[in-house]
């Protein structure tokens, strides 16, 4: 039952954001709870892992370090090419460069699993590149932004210390000491962690309802160019260097999907509800064309290596 709810997350995402466009005054009071939502669903994300899948770096370090080179290459400056093309201003373009400067989000690891990828890769990826992230964010945020808005790095780097890094370590603590426990509530997070997006979603949707009219459509488009183009790149580029189908699916869904909801708090904190509006749509976007991909794909058997090259898959977790 949990399941079918959970799966159901761009369904629950689009249908909140029309309520609140259509009655924003029911979310808008609510703009303080976005960092908390956050900090939610980075505790439930670290509930998750443990030690172990940090360790699986060793094994797979080629596979790791494409997917990181490109998570932080490809998406930051996409997000600026495409802000440049479409003409937007200031606040539009430091709200898609903070997407694309963002880490991998966390349903990559449901849209992996779903597409028959390596889901212990998908992990270990995503905790990296959020830990990464951490310093690596607001750097590029700084250089690819920097010229025409006022970035507070060093504000945005110790925010993202304690809304990512400490509740991510407080939940591997946890999940290794109390592992019994966790355990049973493995069900029950993917939950929790998607009505608090969805909620945020909700939140940022109410707060520039009345912009969305003019600058939703263009937001949106720049939105499916980005997305799309990480989801290729991550699959085109591990598939010319001879990674095997599971990897380059991971990769692809890793590259392409970013913690948008990261995006939105940040943008709300530090800059305007203008700047939320790309992490918002972003939310929305990446999880039905992930979802539609991932279906795709599963449907799709696993075809052998391209070449042979040095590399170890990761065992599941």
């Amino acid at each position: 039952m949990l399941g079918r709810i959970t799966n159901l997350f761009p369904l629950w995402a689009l249908l909140f954001s029309l309520l609140a466009y259509w009655q924003p005054a029911l979310f808008v009071d609510l703009k303080t709870q976005i960092v908390p939502l956050l900090t939610i669903i980075m505790l439930a994300m670290g509930l998750t892992l443990r030690p172990r899948n940090f360790i699986d770096v060793v094994n797979n370090k080629r596979a790791i370090g494409l997917g990181l080179v490109l998570q932080f290459s490809v998406m930051p400056l996409a997000a600026l090419l495409i802000s440049l093309l479409l003409g937007f201003d200031a606040e539009l373009t430091v709200g898609m460069v903070l997407v694309g400067s963002v880490a991998g989000g966390t349903s990559s690891n449901v849209m992996c699993y779903l597409a028959k990828g390596d889901v212990a890769l998908s992990i270990t990826m995503t905790a990296l590149s959020t830990l990464l992230g951490v310093i690596i964010t607001p750097l590029l945020v700084q250089l690819l932004a920097g010229k025409s808005v006022d970035v507070p790095v060093l504000d945005m780097l110790l925010s993202l210390v304690k809304i990512v890094l400490v509740p991510v370590v407080i939940g591997v603590v946890l999940n290794s000491w109390l592992h019994a426990l966790t355990e049973k509530l493995e069900p029950v997070l993917p939950l929790i962690s998607m009505a608090a997006i969805v909620l945020i979603i909700a939140i940022v949707v109410a707060l520039n309802a009345g912009q969305f009219a003019t600058i939703g459509p263009i937001v949106a488009l720049a939105v499916i160019l980005h997305n799309g183009i990480g989801i290729t790149a991550g699959y085109w580029v591990s598939r010319l260097l001879g990674f095997d189908e599971r990897i380059c699916r991971t990769v692809a869904f890793e590259v392409g999907l970013q913690n948008s909801g990261l995006a939105t708090a940040l943008a709300m904190k530090f800059f305007t509800p203008a700047s939320a509006v790309a992490g918002t749509l972003f939310s929305v976007w990446h999880n039905l064309s992930g979802s539609l991909l991932a279906g795709l794909w599963a449907k799709r058997p696993l075809s052998p290596v391209t070449r042979d090259v040095d590399q170890t898959v990761v065992k599941e977790s």
